[in-house]
């Protein structure tokens, strides 16, 4: 019986003798999950696995973002809430590609495990990035019941960061045995700080923006305007500063890049307070590397994360970076080494934080030093894709150099 697929974009490749990784997720568009998996896919050798994507719901252009031409997209356009009628799809979907590996990330993809599991594929891995607004702490009875009722049918667990490792060990009653704890990559060559002759030169005025970081000290921010990210927060905690610190008035200023709910919000609170002209908030960039180059400082005043691609990147960037003391943040930032860590929530420790560097620039740049060594050494690319491809090997009971 033949199977019509939902293919995106791409082609029928099932005559393609790579074993095939079929990476699900509920949405395939900007955020730093997706970027993990655009990494993956970019740096992983192409001769040792072919590589699709599944979205539940859609595929958008940044599918663009991939560098290979042998990559397959598949969007089922899910409503919300919960998909068991799609079982029989996803069923007749894994039988028809036959993928090695379906590997899928974060709760809202988890259901496809069970499906997977019908459909005998032989490796099922689920990852776990990070939390939503809806279970900050993962004391959601819910989500646990949700992940439990899932665990028989999940081969194997990647937890991205120690907090999410122990929770899968702990009230989801994972084996350790079954759980890795990776951290993402980043890419040193795109993110990197600005150099003439192999010294480290001034941040470079972005495209576009208003504001000169040659006579501004501009504190930046990257990622989708949305609830757990809470750039409301970073948005008070900038007019916090401003108001106590007027003689810095004439330098302050903010970048927030990135579209979703929370834009229209921060602009609105930065026109109540009279700021406005100390901000900038442009929606989404595809030039991420360069606006980094073009910030003094980081700062990522989000309620929940895993391990932080745009951390990661900042750090790669020779920046200093102001965190909330979430999830794997502790696991990137070490404080007063390579930036400061504040409560989440809450304004005023990441003004201060963030006023503190301010009038210490040359502590903010000894700090953004320091971040760009740690990256180098603990967050390459080469070492996140070879502990990837290392677990899809063991998992298929395949050593690096025996093939398929």
């Amino acid at each position: 019986m033949s199977v019509r697929l939902p293919l995106v974009h791409g082609s029928d490749r099932r005559g393609d003798p790579r074993p095939l990784v079929l990476h699900v997720m509920y949405r395939f568009d900007t955020g730093g999950l997706e970027n993990g998996v655009v990494n993956l896919i970019n740096h992983m050798p192409a001769d040792r696995y072919r590589h699709a994507i599944l979205a539940l719901t859609e595929v958008t252009d940044f599918r663009r973002r991939l560098q290979r031409d042998d990559v397959d997209f598949f969007a089922l356009n899910k409503p919300p809430g919960q998909g068991f009628w799609l079982y029989p799809q996803l069923y007749r979907l894994f039988r028809t590609l036959q993928p090695a590996v379906v590997h899928s990330r974060n709760l809202a993809a988890l259901e496809v495990q069970l499906p997977a599991w019908l459909a005998r594929v032989p490796v099922r891995i689920h990852g776990e990035h990070g939390r939503d607004v809806g279970d900050l702490d993962g004391r959601n009875r819910t989500y646990q019941r949700v992940r439990r009722f899932y665990r028989p049918f999940v081969s194997h667990y990647i937890a991205l960061s120690r907090d999410l490792g122990d929770y899968l060990t702990g009230p989801i009653g994972v084996p350790e045995a079954r759980v890795s704890q990776f951290v993402n990559g980043v890419d040193t060559e795109r993110f990197r700080a600005g150099l003439v002759d192999g010294v480290p030169r001034q941040a470079q005025p972005i495209n576009g923006c208003p504001f000169d970081p040659a006579r501004h000290w501009i504190i930046g921010t990257v990622g989708r305007m949305q609830a757990v990210k809470d750039q409301l927060m970073l948005t008070r905690a900038f007019i916090l500063m401003v108001h106590a610190a007027q003689d810095l008035r004439d330098r302050l200023r903010l970048v927030m890049v990135g579209d979703g709910p929370l834009r229209a919000e921060c602009q609105a609170l930065l026109d109540e307070a009279g700021m406005s002209d100390l901000a900038w908030l442009p929606g989404e960039r595809s030039d991420v590397p360069a606006v980094m180059r073009g910030l003094h400082v980081f700062a990522l005043p989000s309620l929940a994360e895993g391990i932080s691609n745009t951390i990661l990147e900042a750090m790669a960037s020779g920046l200093a970076v102001v965190a909330t003391e979430v999830g794997g943040n502790a696991d990137l930032v070490t404080p007063q080494i390579s930036g400061l860590l504040v409560a989440a929530g809450d304004p005023q420790p990441m003004a201060t934080a963030l006023l503190r560097l301010a009038r210490s620039p040359a502590q903010a740049a000894a700090m953004g030093d320091a971040g760009r060594h740690r990256v180098e050494r603990d967050f390459s690319m080469r070492a996140m894709v070879a502990r990837y491809q290392g677990l899809y090997d063991r998992l298929r009971g395949q050593s690096p150099a025996s093939g398929n």
